[in-house]
């Protein structure tokens, strides 16, 4: 048994990556970054000019250079390190030929998934899709994605992107579980590839990989790339998708937590032993997603922070430099009521000028749209707390689960007043922290899996305690007076209740 050891941990999201070498002892973690750099999709003419398109994608392979420079400097600075994991965001993947990647992956918020979700339905309707899957419709998810996909054919192996990179470090094809049940290809009860989901999405025979867990060992580093990196450790896997990751450094002392993994989009949920795929679960559109430790993330996906930083964007191309402190305290002094819009409405998905689409929508609606920049900053955050807080009342309804406290980790959890607004919204404390808490869990599930600090066969709610022992999240009471109409709340345990 190691008494203390480092992990090197690479976290992709949506907009930014990083890599960082936690060190864990008996005392807790530490973490310190070594690499970070930005994410965002590239647009590529797909066609001629005249009859062509913008397609958004990813550039996996500045990714990768980014991430072995990472390591490199990981390995210069920490000699130590015992292991390697890898999570990011999920659904979209990179298609293989004799082991050749065939294009940049596609991004999720790219147009051409929306042919797909119709030929799905015309092999498998929904209330079948989601018997078999469990997830919460989004149009997306990887099974639309394929069947949108022409070159589906020409491949002989798809890999999500967090697979796509491990493949690269090691040679070995995976799909780790956690991951590959964002895809809708994987049935939720048997938590293996699933034959009718497979036809429906229409995939060739043997394109999806072997399925793998958390903790498994990938394999070693190709020599090649340790000669790049200069050193050598295993890969392990870790909950690749990042979400998965989040939620098990969610430093919970109680069982009936909610968590917000709160970034770019917002994940809303609990967690449960065994998925729940009844029809109140599908109409209420939530989603069921493994987790570590055959765990169910029981989840909507709510629209995030990307609100927020797409119209900060918008406003900065006047060649404006926007603080987002100041905007935040703005928006805080604002006390005149502003527009509670739906965050989820499709039109807020595309890149674009997303105080244009959020006036247009509150006008279609008969409200008046925020006047300011400060307005619409509070608009946004008072939107998102209400969709939080709606949210967390039909996951309490349909699985019967009592909620005592919400958990927020991931970047939004610095967002001061998203937090006090969501306490105010859900009438629940709500404990916000860690900020890394995907990076935590990728650490922490390496940590187990090498047996560091003693917690080789540590369980879930182990990890959490060490990781309550590590970071003090901030709490926020709610407002004697904030409304919580949208939550059914139990004055007496400030528990959210079931009327299932």
């Amino acid at each position: 048994m190691h008494t203390s050891g480092s992990v090197a941990a690479v976290d992709l999201g949506a907009t930014s990556g990083r890599v960082i070498v936690g060190h864990v002892d008996t005392d807790g973690v530490r973490m310190e970054h070594v690499n970070r750099f930005p994410n965002g999709p590239v647009t590529l003419l797909e066609g001629d000019a005249h009859g062509g398109r913008d397609a958004l994608h990813w550039d996996v392979v500045e990714l990768y250079r980014q991430v072995t420079d990472g390591l490199r400097q990981a390995f210069a600075g920490y000699p130590g390190i015992v292991s390697i994991g890898i999570d990011s965001w999920a659904v979209d993947y990179g298609l293989l030929r004799d082991g050749r990647l065939l294009g940049l992956p596609y991004h999720y918020r790219d147009e051409r998934h929306e042919g797909g979700v119709d030929r799905v339905h015309r092999r498998m309707d929904a209330a079948e899709l989601y018997a078999r899957n469990g997830l919460q419709h989004l149009p997306f998810n990887t099974v639309f994605q394929f069947a949108a996909d022409p070159s589906l054919q020409l491949a002989q192996r798809a890999l999500l992107v967090p697979d796509l990179l491990g493949y690269w470090l090691t040679g070995v094809e995976a799909a780790e579980r956690t991951n590959a049940s964002t895809t809708g290809a994987l049935n939720a009860t048997t938590r293996g590839w699933d034959p009718a989901l497979r036809a429906a999405a229409g995939l060739p025979a043997g394109l999806l990989p072997t399925l793998r867990d958390p903790g498994d060992r990938l394999g070693p580093l190709l020599p090649s790339v340790a000669d790049l990196v200069g050193g050598s450790a295993p890969v392990t896997l870790v909950g690749s998708h990042d979400t998965a990751s989040a939620v098990v450094a969610v430093p919970a002392t109680e069982p009936d937590f909610a968590y917000i993994s709160s970034g770019t989009w917002s994940l809303v949920g609990v967690e449960l032993e065994s998925p729940v795929l009844s029809d109140a679960a599908r109409e209420a559109n939530c989603t069921n997603e493994g987790g570590v430790d055959g765990r169910v993330r029981f989840l909507k996906n709510v629209s995030g922070l990307w609100l927020l930083s797409e119209s900060v964007r918008t406003w900065e191309r006047d060649g404006e430099r926007i603080d987002l402190e100041a905007l935040l305290a703005s928006a805080a002094a604002v006390t005149a009521p502003v527009p509670v819009f739906d965050v989820g409405d499709d039109s807020f998905t595309p890149p674009g000028d997303m105080p244009a689409r959020i006036a247009t929508w509150c006008v279609a609606h008969g409200l008046c749209a925020p006047a300011s920049r400060a307005e619409f900053a509070r608009s946004i955050l008072e939107s998102l707390a209400t969709a939080y807080a709606d949210t967390l009342r039909t996951i309490a309804d349909v699985t019967g689960k009592e909620i005592r406290v919400v958990h927020v980790v991931g970047g939004g959890s610095q967002n001061r007043l998203l937090c006090q607004l969501t306490a105010d919204r859900t009438g629940l404390p709500v404990l916000a922290g860690p900020v890394e808490a995907t990076a935590l869990g990728n650490v922490l599930v390496q940590a187990r899996a090498a047996g560091l600090a003693g917690l080789g066969g540590a369980s879930l709610e182990a990890l959490r305690s060490t990781v309550a022992r590590t970071v003090e999240p901030v709490r926020y009471t709610p407002a004697p007076a904030a409304p919580s109409a949208s939550s059914r709340v139990d004055p007496d345990r400030t528990t959210v209740r079931s009327t299932a």
